[in-house]
């Protein structure tokens, strides 16, 4: 596996080696052992698939302590736009990000510490996400910064009329207005 570090420190891309040959290719999606000695100890716990079509924006998702959770994600199907925002107050990186694309083809995966509000948008006509998480979800820990916080800026590579939300993605505050974050 190659790692990649990104302008973050702690946001890792991780490439696969692929083996292809007529028959298709094989990889080696996750080995603990590599895993560890490349980027750290985690234990996942919970496994995540999500499927979703072009334009669709999730996130910027995250949950506090004790329940915070470090993500390992991939992409089984089609391309999407992940995006991790550093939320760390005490962090140099406080309020930037970091955008990866993530697809089917290129079998990259982007891990992404605790201390990070996650989300994505979808590039491809559909994507099935796939994400590794190192602690349950737990409801009464979850928070969510805005996907269109004007002071981060995301450019999501999709057009505004194109972009779907769920009702509850509508509604989240601006990183500035988040009165619970890391600290």
């Amino acid at each position: 596996m190659n790692i990649i570090k990104t302008a973050i420190e702690g946001v890792v891309v991780i490439e696969p080696r692929v083996f292809e040959d007529e028959r298709g290719y094989f990889f080696e999606s996750f080995s603990e052992r590599e895993f560890s000695a490349e980027v750290g100890e985690y234990h996942f716990v919970q496994s995540n698939e999500a499927k979703s079509s072009y334009g669709v924006v999730r996130g910027l998702h995250f949950q506090l302590p004790p329940h915070a959770q470090s993500k390992l994600v991939r992409v089984a199907k089609g391309r999407i736009l992940d995006v991790a925002v550093d939320i760390r107050r005490s962090s140099p990186t406080f309020g930037k990000y970091v955008a990866v694309e993530l697809s089917s083809e290129n079998h990259r995966q982007v891990f992404i510490p605790q201390g990070f509000a996650h989300g994505y948008s979808v590039l491809s006509e559909e994507a099935v996400v796939e994400y590794k998480c190192d602690n349950y979800y737990a409801p009464e820990s979850e928070g969510a910064v805005a996907w269109n916080d004007a002071d981060l800026a995301i450019d999501w590579q999709i057009p505004a009329d194109k972009i779907i939300l769920s009702a509850k993605d509508k509604a989240h505050p601006s990183l500035a207005e988040c009165k619970t974050l890391f600290e």
